[in-house]
């Protein structure tokens, strides 16, 4: 039997709540250096859900497994329509104060590097360089079977083509771009193979159940290490590929702040977690920083 990926967790009762003091972040991003690592809350402005938040997709979606979209040419038939319409909307996502915040930081050199756990792709449109996409970008398509990269839209327009009429109304879209579709609107939905040899192709992205690339996690610990804090931005740390970034940087003694409204995994590693909805909370922090941190300053 496959396990299914897992989904929840029970908050430390034990710690303190969550505070709305910005000042050590405040006093961190004065210091330099800082490692940003974001999750799925950082977007929900954007208008891409969440995981485990308030509403969060996973009260009523599984994310695909890679097991299932490997091992059954219907499981991938489901994932690519539902993810072919997500795109449509996903790919239209635009950046929020919380992506023009993190990108105004780095420019001013205060930002070590930025991790995200994201695939949407926002931080790069908000004007970030240089960043960590932990678990892959939607972006991008490889093909299983002769390892070739090739552009979403690319896949996008192949798809169009070859399902002529397909517009079922989706119920939601989901952090990774996957819309809410019954078996019946999914229908018929025909899938392209890969342009190249013919082969199965997948988003570039890391599913439940299949590993981060290594090199890639090591790339972060690496910048861990270098960092002198770490700023978690909108992620509950429920899985292991970003909570053990945040025990590297405890157990080294590296300070730890988090801004997220909800407890998270990684509460009992942090010097603090600031409750206040990131678009805010990022937008106060460029102010009394004097950065600035608006859709003008992107374009300088």
């Amino acid at each position: 039997m496959r396990m299914r990926p897992t989904l929840s967790w029970t908050p430390d009762e034990d710690l303190p709540p969550g505070t709305t003091d910005l000042g050590p972040v405040s006093d961190a991003l004065e210091a330099g250096g800082v490692l940003v690592l974001s999750g799925a809350g950082i977007s929900t402005e954007s208008g891409i859900p969440d995981y485990r938040g308030e509403g969060g997709s996973l009260s009523r979606h599984t994310p695909m497994t890679y097991q299932d979209f490997t091992g059954s040419e219907q499981a991938r038939r489901r994932y690519w329509a539902r993810s072919h319409l997500g795109w449509r909307t996903f790919g239209r996502a635009l950046p929020n104060a919380g992506h023009r915040a993190v990108a105004a930081f780095a420019r001013h050199g205060l930002l070590s590097g930025v991790i995200t756990q994201n695939v949407d792709g926002l931080h790069q449109a908000a004007g970030s360089g240089g960043v960590v996409e932990l678990h892959g970008s939607l972006a991008r398509v490889v093909c299983l079977s002769c390892g070739t990269y090739s552009p979403r839209r690319e896949l996008a327009a192949r798809l169009e083509e070859a399902n002529a009429g397909f517009e079922p109304v989706a119920a939601g879209i989901n952090p990774d771009g996957d819309a809410d579709l019954t078996d019946e609107q999914v229908g018929d939905f025909r899938v392209v193979p890969c342009a190249n040899c013919g082969g199965v192709l997948k988003p570039d992205v890391v599913f439940f159940g299949e590993a981060v690339p290594p090199r890639r996690v090591e790339h972060c610990r690496a910048l861990v290490r270098e960092a002198a804090s770490l700023l978690v931005l909108g992620s509950s740390l429920t899985v292991m590929s970003g909570l053990r970034f945040v025990r590297q940087a405890a157990e080294a003694g590296t300070p730890v702040l988090i801004i997220n409204r909800d407890p998270t995994r990684g509460d009992r590693h942090a010097l603090s977690r600031i409750a206040l909805p990131l678009g805010a909370a990022l937008t106060s922090l460029a102010e009394r920083l004097d950065i600035p941190a608006g859709p003008q300053a992107e374009l300088g």
